[in-house]
Parts: structure tokens; C-alpha cells; sequence
């Protein structure tokens, strides 16, 4: 696969989570008529379904990251080329402002709006560290022993913690900036994700590290679904 066309894959997928993310979200809570409980259980279960059928579908084109942490990890771990994961990073932010435009014109919202949703303390942040820990956790423990099984596993895991964690698990960084342009119910308010994003890439270095030495005899290999990199010069 040439870089160009895994560039794509992350862009389209990452827009295809949001839209996921934030459609699910104002759907639920116009449905759900008050009932919180009964939104957050529509938005979850939406972006768990989404996450696994995008993994299927763009894993073995880019590897499926949609998740500028996971590709900082891989990168680190030899998967990605360093020369290809800011464009990387690049694309998801892009692709997941893109998935929050286009769930926004589908519902009638404003096309970008700054959120006032609070998520602010050290509840939220510590739940971002426990979520992107698990998260990357679970991406290293099945891809190098259940290949197969990553789509389902990474779609359960952020399934579950949505409903385990204080902040309902963002778990990513793109995905963190692009709610921030959202005054829905999948919402944060811009001056509480930058805390967000700092627990988010510590618990992946945290997972990482934990990895690295659970499981030192296996060979680093790019993290989701393995693909073959055409290699930068």
C-alpha cells in the first residue's frame, strides 16, 4: 500500500468514527428524552459496532489507527515509519473534524461549534489515563497473539469503558480535539481537552512500557491489524 493511500484510509476512517461518535450522540439524546442512562447506551453501543466494522474495513490498508496515541506507539515500536506518522496524525485530526461536520449537517446542528459540555477534575483525567491504558493494552496483547481478534476486542473494550470511566472514554487525542467543535451530547469543553490529551498519551506510554516487558521475546510489529508498509527511503 503506497503512503498516500493509507493516508486516506486513517482520513476516511477517523471522519467515519466521528460521524459515529457525534451522530450517535445527538440521535440518542433526542430519542432517549431525558434519559441519560438510556443516550450514553445508544452512543456506545454505535461506536463500538462503528469501531469494529472500520477496523475490518481499513486495517489491512493502514493498519486502522484513527488514533494519533496509537500511532505514536506504533511508530515508537518500528511499525509505522517516524517519516509517516505525523502525516498520520495529520489526516486523523482532519478526517475526525470532517466525521463532526458531516454528523452535524446530517442532524441539522451548526457545522462546527465550540462545546460548553464540562469535563474538567481528576476524576475525568484520571479516567482518560485508565481508558487509553486499557485501550492500548488491548491493541498489544491481541495483535501479537490474536491477530484476529483485535476489531472485536478494541470495539468491546471501548464499549465497556465508556461505562466504566468518569469521562466515557474518549481515548484519543483527534477524537478529543474534534468533540470540542461539538455542543452535543458527545461534547467537551475546548479548555478541558488539553488535560484530556496529556492523560491520554501517558496511559499509552504507560501501556507500552508495561508491554514491552510482559512481552520482551516477541518481535516489535505494527500495533491493529498488521499491514504491509511500503518503507520511506
Amino acid at each position: 500500500m503506497t503512503l498516500g493511500r493509507r493516508l486516506a484510509a486513517e482520513g476516511v476512517g477517523t471522519a467515519f468514527l466521528l460521524a459515529a461518535v457525534v451522530g450517535s450522540g445527538i440521535m440518542g439524546e433526542r430519542l432517549a428524552s431525558g434519559n441519560v442512562a438510556l443516550a450514553l447506551l445508544a452512543n456506545s453501543a454505535a461506536t463500538g459496532a462503528a469501531l469494529f466494522a472500520l477496523i475490518l474495513t481499513f486495517g489491512p490498508i493502514s493498519g486502522a489507527h484513527f488514533n494519533p496515541a496509537v500511532t505514536l506507539v506504533d511508530a515508537w515500536l518500528g511499525g509505522v515509519s517516524w517519516r509517516a506518522a505525523p502525516r498520520y496524525i495529520l489526516v486523523q485530526i482532519a478526517g475526525a473534524f470532517a466525521g463532526v461536520v458531516v454528523a452535524h449537517a446530517m442532524f441539522g446542528e451548526p457545522l462546527l461549534v465550540a462545546s460548553a459540555k464540562v469535563r474538567a477534575g481528576w476524576a475525568q483525567i484520571l479516567s482518560e489515563f485508565v481508558a487509553t491504558f486499557g485501550l492500548v493494552a488491548v491493541i498489544w496483547g491481541c495483535s501479537r497473539q490474536r491477530t484476529s481478534a483485535v476489531a472485536v476486542a478494541v470495539a468491546a473494550y471501548i464499549m465497556a469503558a465508556y461505562w466504566f470511566t468518569a469521562s466515557t472514554s474518549f481515548a484519543n487525542p483527534a477524537v478529543t480535539l474534534a468533540r470540542a467543535a461539538t455542543d452535543t451530547f458527545a461534547g467537551i469543553r475546548p479548555a478541558d481537552a488539553v488535560p484530556f490529551i496529556a492523560a491520554q498519551l501517558l496511559g499509552a506510554f504507560a501501556a507500552t512500557v508495561l508491554f514491552r516487558w510482559l512481552l520482551p521475546s516477541l518481535p516489535a510489529r505494527e500495533l491493529l491489524v498488521p499491514h504491509n508498509e511500503a518503507r520511506e527511503p
